[in-house]
């Protein structure tokens, strides 16, 4: 059988296999960036990455989120825990839907700290802020539907979306700019104004998740 001449362009990897790559070497950058921080204030990888999943949350969060979040066992995010709480920039209470439980928070000094840790990862929102704002706007939206596929694989953590949250009324306005509605703001939501961590959010039911997450994708 005769065989096909080769293209240039033969032994090109897939599209999707190539944006994972992609993804990864972004990944790979803010890591490096966010244990340069962490290093420089004596922390460790898993400890700054407490102080940013803590990061502008106005209810306290378990310690069994946190280690799913950071995909670590419960000892190890407990370790990671008792040094921060150690260090005065984390603080335990009880949990403000179960007395009987514990709950975290960052105190005034961890704030301050997370903050200065957003802005030493300022390099990659000021690449993202030079996208023409079309571009940012499909990003934002491509990056939306493959977490939409990823949440089938169920090896996603959960997320402060707007697609994960009570007050989010999906296509309510279908073929308009903004199809979506929030209950909370009681105005409708554009596609390019949907977050990915929002401090308002409050969690919907898994029902009504999966339907938000399967019809965006």
């Amino acid at each position: 059988m005769e065989l096909k001449p080769e293209t240039p362009w033969d032994g090109t990897p897939d599209i999707s296999a190539r944006i994972v790559v992609a993804i990864n070497r972004v990944a790979s950058v803010l890591r490096a960036g966010m244990w340069e921080f962490a290093t420089a204030e004596n922390l460790n990888p898993t400890q700054a990455d407490i102080l940013q999943l803590l990061r502008d949350r106005t209810h306290g969060v378990r310690l069994s989120w946190l280690a799913v979040q950071l995909s670590v066992s419960a000892a190890s995010a407990s370790d990671s825990v008792a040094a921060l709480v150690a260090k005065g920039l984390v603080r335990k209470d009880r949990a403000e839907d179960d007395k009987r439980a514990t709950a975290l928070w960052l105190t005034e000094a961890g704030k301050t700290l997370a903050e200065k840790q957003a802005k030493a990862l300022g390099f990659a929102d000021d690449a993202a802020a030079a996208l023409d704002r079309e571009v940012q706007e499909r990003l934002l939206v491509g990056l939306f539907k493959l977490i939409a596929e990823l949440q089938k694989t169920e090896r996603f953590p959960a997320l402060r979306a707007c697609l994960s949250c009570r007050y989010f009324e999906a296509n309510k306005f279908p073929g308009s700019p903004a199809p979506h509605h929030c209950a909370l703001v009681k105005a409708p939501l554009p596609i390019a104004f949907l977050r990915i961590d929002c401090a308002e959010q409050e969690p919907t039911d898994p029902v009504t998740e999966r339907r938000n997450w399967a019809a965006f994708a």
